[in-house]
């Protein structure tokens, strides 16, 4: 039987993407995730979407989970919309497949986080993306 145990989510304002991107950690281990293994799996998920990432609101997750790297990618789209893609690295790489990986529970707090920081800064009368942008959450 598993118990629900928090895990350390860690962001930081200076922790963007080139496009803005806003980018989480989360660590089964309670440890400092190494955001390396990630970087370059997002950049081949934007290329792969025709999306004006500087532009778009959006938040990426580098989770290292009890039984792999996950990496959620979450953006909004269609006026109040939240697309996401999901990617578990396996023996073969990087596996992009909906059948098989998605967000968890864990991811749902942040994700939850998100949906508020996007309410409050970009789904009103004057949208500011930096303020989105600038607006983390996190816990040790």
């Amino acid at each position: 039987m598993h118990v629900f145990q928090p895990r350390r989510v860690e962001s930081r304002a200076d922790w963007l993407d080139a496009d803005g991107i806003k980018l989480y950690t989360i660590s089964a281990e309670n440890r400092t995730v190494d955001q390396a293994p990630y970087l370059a799996r997002l950049q081949e998920i934007k290329r792969a979407r025709k999306i004006p990432w500087d532009i778009t609101p959006a938040f990426a997750i580098f989770h290292d989970a009890a039984q792999a790297l996950y990496l959620v990618l979450g953006w909004w789209g269609n006026d109040n919309e939240l697309f996401t893609s999901t990617s578990a690295r396996t023996a073969e790489g990087w596996v992009e497949d909906p059948s098989r990986f998605s967000f968890c529970l864990w991811d749902l707090e942040v994700m939850w986080q998100e949906r508020n920081y996007f309410v409050e800064h970009m789904y009103g009368r004057a949208p500011d993306l930096e303020r989105y942008r600038a607006a983390r959450f996190s816990h040790a």
